[in-house]
């Protein structure tokens, strides 16, 4: 506990809190279609394709807006982006309430919930900005446990749905954001920790060859987080043949180790490295999603997502322990750009799922497709290691001491 408040004291807890409120609200709106995904296939009678694409939408919608609203952050500063993006969102879902009613809306809704999808490089950047180095990743950490959204979205959504119908779920969500949007406005302070660079500066991040590796590093942690969260609704209830409120209690299961874990990720990279947590992880991640693959009962299918999920959340926090320490002084921005292609990733897994059960009549070739892909970035990165260490990170992903 004493370690805790010095942690506390390093930096300014008020804006971390409006961080993690901001996000956490934000990822729930932003996963609101996968959580409802059940009642909105069965209102339009979707194939298994159709169901795998309408849950990517929002993912890939999220993905490309992180990168422009992380520009946009460096003008008008972090809290300033927040709370503009916040407002959208309301009026966003306001649309979904009053006017989406076919499949091709939903698809369009979609696209505007994307916008929830974007807070990630400006909530982790503005909740970590008034920390020291070595005190970033347990800030990013808990900043970015505000992914629990998913949790509250697969816990209230579904219920609501069957009560109220699912599109009046939207029009309940915008009251929602009230909340997040007065806390930051009174609590959350702009970090100091900026520096004035031209656009081209800020964008060379797109080019960098540390920036990609570190793309296809979050794809698998943050993409695999984001892609499962949105389908497992669909996968319980076709797979298992539980009720759609069944089907999303179990996903909250799921979601809420990835989503607590990520402050352990970040405090044990701190410590270990980030490097040296990643490496834990991919192996876990790979052997769990073979395993996963096989027709296995709900009971142990269950409890091997919950590890597959602490063991993402866990990966979430050590990339982004990393991130601060790579691009100290553009973290919003580059933080955007690898939330963006990330969660780009993420959609592959909805549409992978989808296009095997459509296909082949299982889920397993989805499941093995994406353990191949996390095989090949868990030696991609190996590779990298030799090269970061010594150049901007100690041994294993540890920072450098400051001299």
């Amino acid at each position: 506990m004493a370690g805790f408040k010095t942690f506390l004291k390093s930096g300014h807890p008020g804006t971390l809190f409006a961080s993690f409120l901001y996000f956490d609200f934000c990822f729930a709106i932003w996963v609101l279609n996968g959580a409802m995904a059940p009642f909105i296939s069965e209102s339009f009678n979707l194939t298994p394709a159709q169901k795998g694409f309408m849950i990517s939408v929002p993912i890939m919608s999220g993905a490309l807006m992180r990168f422009p609203l992380g520009i946009l952050a460096q003008y008008i500063g972090r809290k300033n982006a927040a709370l503009l993006e916040m407002g959208l969102i309301s009026i966003a879902l306001a649309y979904g309430y009053f006017l989406v009613d076919t499949y091709s809306e939903v698809l369009n809704m979609g696209v505007l919930l994307g916008i929830a999808g974007a807070s990630f490089g400006v909530a982790l950047s503005l909740g970590s900005g008034w920390f020291p180095p070595e005190k970033k990743g347990l800030a990013m950490g808990i900043a970015g446990a505000g992914n629990s959204g998913t949790v509250l979205a697969v816990l209230f959504a579904p219920p609501l749905a069957q009560a109220y119908g699912w599109s009046t779920v939207y029009g309940l969500a915008a009251f929602t954001m009230m909340l997040p949007m007065v806390v930051m406005m009174v609590f959350a302070k702009e970090p100091p920790d900026k520096e004035h660079h031209s656009l081209k500066e800020l964008l060379k991040c797109l080019v960098e060859k540390d920036g990609w590796a570190f793309n296809s590093m979050y794809i698998i942690t943050f993409g695999g987080f984001i892609g499962l969260s949105n389908f497992l609704p669909t996968f319980f209830h076709d797979q298992f043949g539980v009720t759609k409120i069944q089907a999303g209690q179990l996903t909250m299961l799921a979601a809420l180790m990835g989503s607590g874990i990520r402050v352990v990720g970040g405090y044990i990279s701190d410590r270990w490295g980030g490097v040296n947590t990643l490496t834990l992880v991919y192996i876990a991640v790979i052997i769990l999603m073979i395993a996963i693959s096989f027709e296995l009962p709900l009971a142990v299918t269950t409890i091997l997502f919950m590890l597959v999920f602490g063991f993402l959340g866990m990966g979430n926090g050590a990339v982004f322990q990393l991130v601060p320490l790579r691009w100290p002084t553009t973290t919003a921005v580059t933080g955007s750009m690898i939330g963006e292609i990330g969660a780009l990733g993420g959609g592959f897994i909805p549409n992978a799922m989808g296009l095997s059960k459509q296909y082949t009549g299982t889920f397993q070739w989805g499941f093995l497709a994406f353990a191949l892909f996390a095989t090949a970035v868990f030696f991609g990165m190996k590779r990298e290691q030799r090269i970061w260490e010594g150049k901007w990170i100690e041994k294993g992903g540890k920072a450098k001491a400051r001299r």
